[in-house]
């Protein structure tokens, strides 16, 4: 009976401790925008063309990425209204 105790114990702790460190691990980190400069994306518009527009003709692949990791996106599906922070470097052209 006891060693039945000590094992249901023991599995219970080895739960718990599963499920804190589960909730710790999750955080989702965005960027401080603060002072970026912004264009908002307007009907029609693809994350690839406004890094074309802002990359000066240079390959906009890398502005694209970079635009996806100051504002927290998972993908590139933007959305008319939305304000994209763009990274200060490459703002030549904002609109």
């Amino acid at each position: 009976m006891l060693v039945v105790a000590v094992a249901l114990l023991s599995l219970g702790g080895f739960w718990l401790g599963t499920r804190a460190v589960s909730h710790a691990a999750v955080k989702v980190v965005v960027p401080s925008t603060a002072g970026l400069p912004w264009v908002e994306v307007r009907q029609g518009d693809t994350l690839w063309a406004i890094a074309d527009v802002l990359s000066g003709g240079e390959d906009p692949g890398a502005v694209v990425a970079e635009i996806k990791r100051l504002n927290g996106l998972p993908d590139s599906i933007i959305h008319p209204g939305t304000r994209l922070y763009v990274p200060r470097d490459i703002a030549g052209v904002v609109r």
